[in-house]
């Protein structure tokens, strides 16, 4: 998901979602693509956290940290009958 942010690509972003998850607007990704975009390029490492039952969902926590330097970010997935149903970055 991370890499379709940084290649700006919404298809591939929202493809293994559920409904309610491809009904993201485009312009909502656009918006995370234009904050991120540059960082993510210029690399970055994932760190698996660990995972959390919620309503129903498996959520994977994973930091992002990025090879220019700068706060890390908290990246959750959230998975339920193999579909996206939510991704956060904070």
């Amino acid at each position: 998901m991370l890499l379709a942010i940084a290649t700006s690509d919404y298809d591939s972003f929202v493809a293994d979602g559920d409904a309610a998850f491809r009904e993201l607007k485009k312009s909502q990704f656009d918006a995370v693509v234009s904050q991120l975009n540059s960082k993510l390029k210029a690399g970055y490492e994932l760190a698996y956290l660990g995972e959390l039952n919620q309503r129903g969902s498996q959520v994977t926590l994973l930091r992002i940290r990025f090879n220019s330097g700068g706060d890390d970010l908290l990246a959750t997935l959230s998975m339920r009958d193999g579909k996206v149903d939510g991704y956060w970055i904070k």
